[in-house]
């Protein structure tokens, strides 16, 4: 075995020392750098989606007329209420904060009627048109708690129907199948994901009332037929789903 010369000790113990110290010398290695904190979610934006929810139409209601006494209208039925609709919000601090928005909106109905009655207690036919269809468009002010947001909303309604299939007997001017309102209510909205949100809204529409109409008896086919006084008002409950982009 070969022998390690003491004079080359003193080299190696040298060598490894000076390592040890460059070694030690070193800084420290840096630590990884903490994740990326996301935005803060926002309301602003385009959105638009579709809603589906019920109907209330108003009770039956009974009025004067001229020539034939006490009418009383059929009370008002009550279904689905269905569309779309479409929008944009702006929020003005992300997070929670102020939002305003816009959002205009289609539907179709199926409660609409033509105002059947009674004069005293014989029926009549009514020729009012029905509310097949109704639109609004609305402005939205809200206040957002992150991904929720409650608000509030009103603006200007509109809807139309068509015509009783009575019109053709009554030769008085019949209203017209179209009318123009208001509507008002409110609702809570929530953030799925940063593009799918989901809304349970309220509303109430009114596109007018008119003054009672003339009536009429056709003694050719024994019945009354009349305008009636075309109650417009209703209320709805309706879910909604909305994509953002």
């Amino acid at each position: 075995m070969t022998r390690i010369r003491r004079t080359t000790l003193p080299t190696l113990a040298g060598l490894l020392f000076a390592g040890g110290a460059s070694a030690a010398d070193l800084p420290p290695r840096a630590a990884p750098p903490p994740p990326p904190i996301p935005p803060a979610f926002t309301w602003t934006g385009f959105y638009i989606g579709a809603n589906a929810g019920y109907g209330f139409r108003g009770g039956a209601s009974t009025y004067s007329d001229a020539t034939y006494g006490s009418v009383t209208e059929a009370k008002s039925g009550n279904g689905f209420v269905g569309g779309g609709q479409v929008g944009y919000n702006y929020q003005f601090t992300p997070g929670s904060g102020l939002v305003l928005g816009v959002e205009a909106d289609f539907q179709g109905t199926t409660f609409g009627r033509r105002g059947d009655g009674t004069l005293g207690t014989t029926p009549y036919y009514g020729v009012s048109p029905s509310l097949d269809w109704f639109g609004t468009v609305r402005g939205r002010v809200g206040y957002a708690f992150d991904r929720w947001l409650v608000y509030g909303t009103g603006g200007v309604a509109y809807g139309g129907g068509s015509a009783s299939s009575y019109a053709a007997a009554y030769p008085y001017t019949l209203p017209d199948t179209t009318r123009l309102g208001y509507a008002v209510g409110g609702g809570v909205e929530y953030a799925l994901t940063d593009k799918v949100s989901v809304k349970v809204e309220g509303l109430y529409v009114d596109l007018g009332k008119r003054s009672p109409g003339a009536t009429l008896y056709d003694a050719t086919v024994p019945a009354y037929y009349g305008t009636g006084r075309s109650e417009s008002g209703f209320g709805l409950v309706r879910g909604g789903l909305n994509w953002r982009f």
